[in-house]
């Protein structure tokens, strides 16, 4: 009797979240309480409580050290590295490039965000303009998004045809792998986050005011395409994730764990003299997966829906 109760509560639950979802209006300075309650967990997200401040300060600061560590042997041997960031509007991508970067030396170490191409630009080849922001020796180049841009927004918001990016798929393996057999240390990082956080984010930001000028018209229209998204994902990490470029993708609803991971990512990957490997820990599986196994679990999650 209890389960039975148990289960119509959940059943309960999850209607009004549904509820909630179909009617969600971002100009409403009220956010759902059934969302809130639910965000941190959405998607799947494996931890029930954040991580707290203090631990993740003290983390932060001990990582930001092994960052200039590396930094100084990549001057000191002439390495170059590049770093994409990209994922899903409120993923904390900025967040992300922005404590990686904080106690770098800003002369060798920068983040790039370009915004919509000029007309020149769309007259040429598609990687012609990321290719002018590629580092030269002793330097770390971090994209906030990239030519990933054909994957994600361009496909999913009607900016390019489906031969386009079709193409795109094609094109971006080889056209990293020649960046890989110059030298260059690259990664490519995607953000993920649950349907519910990042309405809460997106909320925050519209009622926010030293955060409404994050908001734009493509925020907007993006709310309601959460399941397109997906897709584009999913068919982004079909073609691109490959032995000699591959994607890592980091849950990211709670961003001070995120935050972490994405360091982490890079410094477990790079050798460089006073590598403290007890202060950079291990990657967290429950958070951190391969291009390949998060693929494997967006189809899971399409065939249980599709029997259900």
């Amino acid at each position: 009797m209890s389960k039975a109760k148990d289960d119509k509560a959940d059943q309960k639950a999850a209607e009004a979240r549904l509820r909630a979802l179909e009617t969600f209006d971002l100009d409403n300075p009220e956010f759902p309480p059934v969302l809130e309650e639910a965000a941190l967990a959405s998607g799947g997200y494996p931890y029930e409580d954040k991580l707290k401040r203090k631990v993740y300060e003290e983390q932060l600061i001990q990582l930001q050290l092994e960052l200039l560590k590396l930094q100084t042997h990549v001057g000191e041997a002439g390495q170059r590295i590049v770093v994409l960031f990209e994922g899903r509007d409120t993923s904390g991508k900025g967040g992300c490039i922005s404590r990686i970067l904080a106690r770098l030396n800003p002369r060798h170490a920068r983040s790039v965000a370009l915004s919509k191409p000029t007309e020149a630009e769309r007259g040429q080849w598609y990687f012609q303009r990321y290719i002018a922001h590629l580092p030269t020796r002793g330097d770390i180049v971090i994209f906030d998004r990239s030519w990933y841009n054909r994957a994600g927004v361009e496909p999913v918001m009607g900016f390019c045809t489906p031969d386009q990016t079709a193409n795109f798929l094609r094109d971006a393996p080889a056209f990293e792998e020649l960046l890989v057999r110059d030298g260059i240390h690259f990664f490519k990082i995607y953000l993920t986050v649950g349907r519910e956080m990042q309405l809460q984010r997106f909320h925050e930001r519209r009622h926010e005011p030293f955060k409404q000028w994050k908001i734009t018209e493509v925020d907007r229209a993006a709310i309601g395409k959460y399941d397109a998204y997906t897709r584009a994902e999913r068919e982004m990490l079909r073609f691109t994730h490959t032995a000699v470029s591959p994607w890592t993708v980091i849950a990211a609803n709670d961003q001070r764990r995120a935050r972490l991971e994405a360091m982490r990512v890079i410094l477990t990957a790079l050798n460089y003299p006073g590598k403290d490997t007890d202060v950079i820990g291990t990657l967290d599986p429950k958070i951190t997966k391969s291009g390949a196994e998060h693929l494997a679990l967006l189809n899971g999650a399409d065939e249980d829906a599709g029997r259900n």
